[in-house]
């Protein structure tokens, strides 16, 4: 045996050794990087019309934790923005695990779905800025880098909580004259998205809402708080002005944990807020509306009485050094919605009487990515994700998720403690149940943002039921 074989062998043997010593003992690490846009004005993402962000009223974050147990090492990532294509996060997954060995596969990235970030995702009339999706992939990559230098050995704890207030499902059936044609012109509709509140035209809600706030809290080996990932399902919240670039109250709540966790003091603690089943629930009062709030005045109290109900249950809480951490991933193929030939045809004569074709209408909108759509694949492959961390898993669905969908995967879940997180991984439109397909109403209007087959919802839960299957057997 030459030196440099021996030198090898040995090599190999010490790290075979560390791994074993390593494992079953958890370590983690946590940083958070500005995804601001370095120039002003830019693009936002929220309405059919593009709109321009003049100035930041706060800053905004790609959020990390990345944990390992000795053998299996993940990271996760959640971002103030609306939404973000499957290629901005696959190259910075890419970037990332070449420069720290956490496999691609490994990695979870999402949005929060902020409706005041820059564009990241071309839909409707808004384009991303180029230079910002240059600078948004790679703050999302340094985020993974710089959580994963600062990993030490730490502890891990989960609970649930309820926040029932806050979250009202936004889909109703409504009195036959409130009652709107789809922008295609067809009648069919039976529900109506965010109706009139306080008209008495409001029958009843069409789907339910998940009060559950889930989190997952790391904290060092002394007791020190690391991190804590939060997940609730409300879409946002809003009452932000015009012209203005926040995290909503998602980065609100992370600033509002760290100092309930009393970690103000310390600089290294990330708070995280992910978006939930919140594909059909929203932050209004119905039937009845709230009185009239401030700017940002709601986003504040929101974030407020979540972060205390977090950590009201957080002094209960368990911690564990020693939990198992389990991950895969799934490809699926799915569906696309198609407009048929007389669809095309009154798309076309409609964008061809558009007034202004830089500012189309609603209507014009839908025509316009009728002929998108004509000219997509007949299916997409999207990308689905489990998570086990102990008792504790997390399931990721690239879309905007309905509430009735999360609460199936909870219920059917193997893990005890089970919570689903939108908007990862990718952007594939609004995901309703066939039933809700059934019932019309703006989630479902094909277009960019609604596309995928009627049955997608039930492809997708029967994918994550047997993947989390396959992690509670111990596969990977």
């Amino acid at each position: 045996m030459t030196n440099r074989t021996l030198a090898t062998a040995v090599l190999t043997v010490t790290l075979a050794m560390i791994a074993r010593l390593d494992a079953g003992q958890l370590r983690g690490g946590a940083a958070a990087l500005d995804i601001t846009p370095l120039r002003l004005p830019v693009s936002m993402t929220g309405g059919f019309q593009d709109r321009l962000a003049m100035q930041a009223h706060d800053r905004l974050h790609a959020r990390c934790v990345v944990l390992s147990d000795g053998e299996t090492r993940i990271a996760i990532v959640i971002c103030d923005s609306c939404l973000i294509t499957r290629d901005i996060y696959d190259a910075s997954k890419d970037a990332a695990s070449k420069a720290t060995g956490i496999p691609a596969n490994r990695i979870l990235t999402a949005a929060t779905h902020t409706h005041s970030a820059p564009t990241a995702v071309p839909l409707a009339q808004c384009n991303p800025d180029p230079e910002y999706v240059k600078h948004l992939t790679r703050q999302i990559t340094q985020a993974i880098i710089q959580a994963n230098a600062r990993m030490q050995p730490v502890e891990v704890g989960w609970g649930v909580t309820q926040v029932p207030e806050e979250v009202g499902n936004r889909r109703w059936f409504v009195k036959p004259q409130a009652l709107q044609p789809n922008p295609f012109n067809e009648p069919g509709d039976q529900v109506r998205t965010n109706p009139p509140r306080g008209t008495g035209l409001l029958i009843k809600a069409a789907g339910p809402v998940d009060p559950d706030v889930t989190f997952l809290s790391v904290q060092s080996a002394k007791g020190q708080p690391v991190s804590l990932l939060a997940n609730y399902g409300l879409h946002y919240v809003g009452g932000i002005p015009s012209g203005q670039l926040s995290a909503d109250y998602f980065g609100e709540f992370a600033r509002q944990i760290a100092g309930r966790l009393k970690a103000d003091a310390n600089d290294d603690f990330v708070g995280i807020m992910s978006n939930g089943a919140s594909g059909d629930v929203n932050n209004y009062q119905f039937p009845n509306a709230r009185p009239r709030s401030e700017p940002f005045e709601r986003v504040q109290a929101v974030a407020s009485l979540v972060a205390d109900r977090v950590a009201e249950v957080h002094t209960k809480i368990d911690f564990t050094n020693a939990a198992t951490i389990r991950m895969n991933e799934r490809e699926l193929q799915v569906g696309i919605r198609q407009p048929n030939a007389d669809q095309l045809e009154q798309a076309k004569a409609l964008l061809a009487k558009a007034a202004d074709p830089e500012r189309l209408t609603m209507n014009e909108v839908y025509a316009q990515e009728s002929l998108r759509l004509a000219q997509a694949p007949p299916t997409v492959s999207i990308k689905l994700q489990t998570i086990a961390i102990g008792e504790l898993a997390i399931v990721t669905v690239p879309c905007e998720v309905f509430a009735g969908i999360g609460l199936e995967i909870k219920r059917r879940s193997p893990f005890k403690t089970t919570f689903l997180i939108g908007l990862a991984n990718g952007y594939n439109g609004y995901l309703p149940t066939p039933e809700q397909h059934a019932l019309g109403g703006y989630e479902t209007w094909r277009s960019s943002w609604s596309y995928l087959e009627t049955e997608a919802s039930t492809k997708i839960t029967a994918s994550v039921l047997d993947q989390l299957q396959q992690l509670r057997s111990g596969d990977k």
